[in-house]
């Protein structure tokens, strides 16, 4: 297996005039100039007495020189940690402050509200989207800001460490309050998961539309790390993808790999092919085979046009997808595949091809899958892995590892599943509280609840997904409800805590829905909720 900043040098070497990362109607980077961009910042950090391995927080929407940063930190055997910039500034701290990092990059919006957080090893703080020092406590650091430079620089004669098993990347899962789990993954993960791509998705130079938010492992890893190592021209979207802004771009950029979410695919699907499979002329030719399946080919073929006219796949991922969503896909001979994987994984930890997927399954592992399970093909069981592309702990959180392993070496996906005779992965539910949204995004209940204790008329509450609402079931406090009789009265109260709570909480956890019970929830010997009854 190559070392994947070492495919990178193969791509700058080979190919320095070609456009590498670019901001969609923005700015630009060849590859030969991305290489000079990570020249001149690793002469910046070694100047500025950043050590091999010192933690590097990256917390910035998604940009081309996002990309080029995350690149600079990996080839100077940094460690990057990316920071997802929907926190709240608390949650952000939080971050920045147990992964122990010394320098910060973000946008300058965010800086602004960070300002009054502690923040107490960073020593300088810099703009992600220009050539800027926001702010510095070291003499050191701002010197070498100064200085830095590229002089003498050749991009054809770039090396790239090759260390396999260092740490490069810190991605938290979870801890905006509470324990903070930082995923710790080496470059041979990632250079096992980039590696599989070229295997199963496509390993020729061509061009991608990045829409995800590269600060998760997904996005990270499979929409920019794969395709830059394997010469693609990446555009970064930089916007919520909307069906019209996404087609629009998609029509400019012409890619030839999809990488999404279930979100963004729903969309699509409800503003594009459902209208048509539920007209009066595909009613009318239901019960007539040829011509159906010649009006089902017709609708797929102008569904590929709006996507650009030249995918050839399509990855989904980051969250279960509509079986009936699924099969109109399936019907109209959409080439795609619904992966599986998570942070831990990096992310990848099953994938298969369009011609071979099974419908409904995520398809098969790349590495070592085993269910927990008396009868794997029929009982669901935890799904459980092994391999390189496993991260190799959580930083600061020895319990957290410790519970995620099994006593014989494998990791605990906390999820349910089958696995068929063939190895295609069934998903069947979730051990874990872990709601995932369908834009692909983890959602802590817990960290939901710990929001709404904080506020006065709650006593206890338990948070729930329902048909994709986040749903905040509470049990108020003494002396709140037997002063209300009117149900406007209690609806207002409802709405109340959930605003109130909601602005502590970034856009992907908000709240949809408080409902008031009126009595105490049941709960274990230990003291914990029951959370199965409630669902």
């Amino acid at each position: 297996m190559k070392h994947y900043l070492k495919k990178l040098e193969d791509q700058i070497h080979q190919r320095p005039d070609q456009p590498a990362l670019c901001d969609y109607q923005g700015e630009s980077y060849t590859y030969g100039q991305l290489a000079t961009f990570i020249e001149k910042y690793t002469r910046f950090f070694r100047a500025a007495g950043v050590r091999k391995g010192d933690k590097i927080a990256l917390c910035a929407r998604n940009s081309a020189r996002w990309a080029n940063l995350f690149l600079a930190v990996n080839v100077y055997e940094a460690v990057i940690v990316p920071i997802l910039p929907n926190y709240t500034a608390e949650g952000i701290a939080q971050l920045i402050r147990h992964s122990d990092s010394v320098l910060l990059f973000t946008d300058q919006d965010l800086w602004e509200q960070l300002k009054q957080q502690n923040l107490p090893k960073i020593r300088g703080v810099l703009d992600a989207k220009e050539e800027r020092l926001f702010w510095s406590g070291d003499s050191q650091v701002e010197k070498a800001w100064k200085e830095r430079g590229t002089e003498g620089f050749n991009p054809k004669k770039v090396t790239y460490p090759d260390h396999m098993d260092k740490v490069a990347i810190i991605n938290y899962t979870s801890g905006t309050s509470g324990d903070p789990k930082g995923v710790m993954l080496t470059y041979g993960a990632m250079s096992d998961v980039v590696e599989n791509c070229q295997r199963l998705i496509h390993n020729e130079p061509d061009s991608i539309l990045s829409m995800l938010p590269l600060s998760h492992i997904y996005g990270l890893a499979m929409e920019f790390v794969y395709p830059c190592c394997t010469g693609f021209t990446i555009t970064f979207l930089g916007k919520a993808p909307s069906p019209s802004l996404l087609l629009k771009a998609m029509q400019e950029v012409k890619p030839l790999v999809v990488i999404t979410v279930p979100l963004i695919m729903e969309k699509i699907h409800a503003t594009y092919i459902k209208p048509h499979l539920s007209s009066r002329p595909a009613k009318a030719i239901s019960t007539m085979p040829y011509v159906r399946l010649a009006y089902y080919k017709s609708l797929g073929q102008k569904v590929m046009e709006l996507l650009g006219g030249r995918v050839k796949t399509m990855v989904i991922g980051g969250a279960p997808l509509s079986w009936k969503v699924e099969s109109d896909f399936k019907k109209i001979g959409l080439p795609y595949v619904v992966g599986y994987g998570l942070t831990e994984g990096c992310p990848l930890l099953s994938i298969d091809t369009p011609d071979a997927f099974a419908p409904g399954s995520c398809g098969k592992p790349i590495h070592e899958i085993r269910i927990a399970s008396s009868d794997p093909e029929r009982i669901p069981g935890e799904i459980q892995s092994r391999g390189p592309n496993l991260f190799v702990g959580y930083y600061k959180n020895p319990e957290a590892d410790a519970a995620a392993h099994t006593e014989d070496g494998w990791f605990r996906t906390g999820d349910l599943g089958v696995m068929d005779f063939e190895g295609n992965i069934f998903i069947r539910g979730r051990i874990k509280a872990l709601i995932l949204s369908a834009s692909g995004q983890n959602i802590y209940p817990e960290e939901v609840e710990q929001e709404l204790s904080h506020h006065s008329m709650v006593e206890e509450s338990l948070v729930l997904d329902r048909s994709g609402k986040i749903i905040a079931l509470v049990y108020p406090k003494s002396g709140v409800i037997p002063n209300v009789t009117k149900e406007e009265d209690i609806l207002a109260i409802c709405d109340e805590i959930r605003n109130v709570t909601n602005k502590h909480l970034p856009p992907f956890s908000q709240i949809f829905r408080v409902e008031l019970v009126d009595v105490p929830f049941e709960r274990t010997a230990k003291g914990t909720i029951k959370r199965h009854l409630y669902q």
